[in-house]
């Protein structure tokens, strides 16, 4: 051990900078490159078909995680499984991401290959995930029974989660971590942020808008087609959709991010997480409501179905949301010059607006839970006006937690991002029991008997329609809350924030020379980009 180490206190070396991070290294190596570093970072190297295949994939994304908002009742209404069985095979997949996680998280840190690091990933994860999800969600079609206990569809539910939940890991952590990889430049980031927002956004209303309909003329008989079938026909489209959008993903879009090519030993990166005070934060705040519940059900489709009387008072109720929702983007510009490009105050202000909303929301329904007119009028106002931010609350938070991730590369010369979660995962999975507990018994307090026909106030009781509609829309207000307050600390911005990238930029070109003695095809690429920019400019 070097002197410099032994007079390192304990607290330096838990949380300071590791020695070869850009927080660390002087000014006199890093200094050189300085200006690469910033046109690197105030300059847009992403091309249109770089911004534009990430969305189609996150349409298609989108649109299965939309669906899967109405798995509960999926297997409780349509596969017909006992809400126990279910919330315990939840429970069980869960545990299960204790192992799940942290083994892709290591292998994904580990890999350094020609195409990249998240690339390989997305030729080949997204045909199981998608593959697995369409046989889950086809299920009921060849084990549809009454039994609520047959140890077959019991048996069927859980394998198919097992299997599409291992591939969902090997898939979403490339996924989701390809946009950091593919430019230095925030703007980049942001502007993909904002089209996946968009288009995004666009999958989920689809599915939103389509799903009550059929679901209500089901119930009545009025069609013969069935839920299982419609389950069944929207997740095979989707499939055959987003596996060719990711794999299309990974061939047209290049990572410029010049990376460690040695990452550090597995047992020191799942630590980095101590030398991010952001991100530490981050994971106290989410720790201390990981055990919170709503109960677990489609308490949305009971509200839309039973309280506001069917599709048609719900298409009126939610129509400023739908609309607003999509338009938010087009607000983006405008908050960002509200808010002065500055993520921290946007989010905070914006979490406020949503958290204010959502309050106003549930006490009103508590109150007039049994006058129809008066709930679709309180909803329509309320989601409509929460629905305004959501593409600009979307885009900030994105790039947000993208920043707190590259702070950990500031401070430890590593991207860890995989390996980064398996201390959050690990401790978090820990309260998965006292989670599932909740669910059962909140379940069990709500009253409600899903064996009932989901048609207008099938149930006949109003306490049961008010505990519905505060699991809905008032029971997550506190987890907010929670959550937000580390952002009250967050002090990376201004010049603080534009320092840590063209330092995170003048190490990467460092990298580079030393490696091959000359700056990388990909600092060249880029510097090029640069010099044609400045060429356009002048002339």
């Amino acid at each position: 051990m070097s002197e410099e180490n032994k007079k390192k206190s304990f607290s330096q070396k838990v949380f300071g900078a590791e020695n070869n991070a850009a927080a660390s290294i002087g000014e006199n190596k890093l200094g050189k490159y300085s200006d690469i570093a910033i046109r690197m970072f105030h300059t847009r190297v992403l091309s249109t078909k770089e911004l534009s295949i990430p969305a189609i994939a996150e349409f298609a994304g989108r649109f299965i995680k939309a669906i899967s908002v109405y798995r509960t009742l999926y297997f409780t209404d349509v596969m017909k499984l006992d809400m126990t069985y279910v919330a315990i095979i939840l429970t069980l997949i869960g545990i299960y991401d204790v192992l799940n996680n942290p083994l892709m998280g290591m292998a994904y840190d580990k890999t350094r290959t020609r195409w990249g690091k998240a690339r390989p990933y997305l030729i080949f994860a997204p045909i199981p995930y998608f593959l697995s999800t369409t046989i889950l969600y086809s299920g009921a079609l060849f084990l549809g029974n009454s039994s609520r206990d047959d140890p077959k569809k019991i048996i069927f539910v859980f394998v198919m989660l097992f299997i599409q939940e291992t591939f969902s890991t090997i898939y979403t952590i490339p996924r989701d971590n390809m946009v950091t990889l593919m430019s230095p430049n925030p703007k980049d980031r942001i502007t993909v942020g904002l089209l996946n927002t968009y288009v995004g956004e666009i999958g989920a209303q689809i599915v939103y808008a389509v799903f009550l309909p059929i679901f209500e003329l089901s119930n009545r008989g009025i069609i013969k087609a069935s839920m299982a079938s419609v389950f069944a026909f929207l997740t095979g489209i989707t499939s055959i959709f987003g596996t060719a959008a990711n794999i299309a993903m990974a061939i047209g879009c290049k990572e410029r991010i010049l990376l460690q090519p040695k990452p550090a030993p597995i047992q020191k990166t799942m630590f980095y997480v101590l030398k991010n005070k952001y991100a530490r934060r981050n994971f106290l705040a989410n720790f201390a409501v990981s055990w919170w519940s709503n109960g677990g059900y489609s308490w949305d489709v009971v509200t839309q179905m039973e309280i506001f009387g069917g599709t048609l008072y719900s298409i009126i109720a939610y129509m400023p949301l739908r609309i607003f929702d999509v338009l938010s983007v087009a607000f983006i510009p405008k908050f960002q010059k509200l808010f002065k490009n500055n993520n921290r105050r946007a989010v905070l202000w914006l979490r406020a607006w949503d958290l204010v909303s959502a309050a106003c929301l549930s006490l009103g329904g508590v109150l007039f839970v049994d006058k129809r007119w008066v709930m679709v009028a309180l909803y329509a106002v309320f989601a409509g006006l929460d629905a305004v931010n959501n593409g600009p609350a979307n885009v900030f938070e994105g790039e947000l937690g993208r920043e707190i991730n590259d702070y950990t590369e500031y401070m430890t010369g590593e991207r860890p991002d995989g390996t980064i979660n398996i201390l959050t995962d690990l401790i978090t999975k820990v309260t998965s029991p006292l989670n599932t507990l909740l669910t059962i018994k909140l379940f069990a307090w709500s009253g409600y008997d899903p064996s009932i026909t989901k048609l207008p106030w099938s149930q006949g009781n109003k306490l049961v329609y008010q505990k519905v509609f505060f699991l809905f829309t008032g029971i997550e207000l506190l987890p907010k809350v929670i959550k937000a307050l580390p952002y009250f600390f967050y002090d990376l911005e201004g010049e603080k924030r534009e320092k840590m990238y063209i330092a995170l930029n003048e190490r990467r070109a460092l990298m580079a020379k030393e490696k091959e003695n000359s700056i990388n095809e990909e600092i060249m690429e880029i510097a090029e980009m640069l010099d044609e920019e400045e060429t356009v400019q002048t002339s």
